[in-house]
């Protein structure tokens, strides 16, 4: 024993400054993963006898956001496009929140058949709805169309819930104090939405036509709000910030190798889909944003979003283009 002390302070003495970079290094690198994990939700609020629906709850934060749901009492209905993975999801979620109440119901947000239907079930069985998060979402996909032939990530992202939540309106004003949380993402800050070419026919870029639908989702949150004043539903939406989740799938293999081997490193300190559901779950349950509405958030705080963001005859305008595209006019 005595050897083997001896052994440790010698082995200490000798790489006593290869120890401390080590070590400092290591601390560096905790402080950085713990920062970048962002803001937590605090809120001890329980659920029990309300109902959640939350859209790609299947993976990645929705599926976080649903345990956290369930660890706080609620009905929470798991609405995603693969019903065979959602029933995996929703047995795990079960047995870790203790919570019976978790089901799935089929919702490919690519098909506005798919929405209505949804729709038309949570409304026929459903008693009420206190919180729809608008989760799910396509990222940095090739130029892909609906089944209704709008282009896909504008589709997916944007208009499937914009009809959703307009066909289940009804039952959140019902279900007062209810709230809708729209899961944007900071890219709106470089968005722009080009109404006169708004599938980008003309000239597709994934990039600009995730950012496109990301602005759309802030100024559809914008424009809600302002539409159910005086309701008792309120509408948030937010940038969960930049998370290990499976919505990079399109963009991971159009990387060269030496570009996913500067990345892979990075990624390991970014956000878990834990930290990044944080955000939603704070949108969704804290009281002291009980009475806010309209506004968007990050690390679970107001922030002000991008100029763009806040313009209103853009955010009416969308309102009514989309409108006529899902077929509500």
């Amino acid at each position: 024993m005595q050897n083997y002390a001896d052994a440790i302070r010698h082995l200490i003495t000798r790489h006593a400054t290869g120890l401390a970079v080590a070590c400092i290094a290591g601390a560096g690198i905790l402080a950085l993963r713990r920062w970048m994990a962002g803001g937590v939700c605090r809120s001890k609020v329980r659920l029990d006898g309300k109902t959640v629906l939350i859209t790609g709850a299947n993976t990645g934060i929705g599926k976080e956001t649903a345990l956290d749901m369930a660890k706080r009492g609620a009905r929470v209905i798991l609405a995603c496009r693969d019903v065979t993975k959602a029933c995996i999801v929703a047995d795990e979620i079960r047995q870790q929140s203790g919570n019976g109440n978790v089901v799935v119901k089929k919702l490919d947000l690519a098909s506005l058949q798919s929405v209505r239907d949804l729709a038309k079930d949570v409304e026929e069985n459903e008693e009420r709805l206190d919180i729809l998060i608008n989760n799910a979402g396509i990222m940095m996909c090739p130029k892909w169309k609906t089944n209704d032939g709008f282009e896909m990530q504008f589709g997916v992202n944007h208009l499937g819930h914009f009809l959703l939540t307009n066909c289940l309106l009804n039952l959140l004003k019902k279900s007062t104090p209810s709230r809708v949380v729209i899961v944007s993402s900071l890219a709106h800050e470089k968005g722009s939405i080009d109404f006169d070419d708004i599938h980008l026919d003309v000239q597709y870029h994934r990039e600009t036509s995730y950012r496109q639908s990301k602005l759309a989702n802030v100024l559809f949150c914008r424009e809600l709000a302002s539409r159910l004043q005086g309701t008792g539903v309120t509408v948030y939406s937010l940038h969960p910030g930049v998370i290990r989740t499976e919505l990079g799938r399109h963009l991971l293999p159009t990387l060269a190798l030496w570009q996913r081997i500067f990345v892979t490193p990075i990624i390991m300190l970014i956000k878990s889909p834990a930290a990044g559901a944080q955000t939603s779950i704070y949108c969704a349950v804290d009281e002291s944003q009980a009475n806010a509405s309209g506004l968007y958030y990050s690390d679970c705080a107001p922030k002000e979003p991008a100029p763009q963001a806040l313009d209103d005859a853009a955010a009416k305008r969308l309102w009514e283009l989309s409108a006529s595209m899902v077929g509500l006019v």
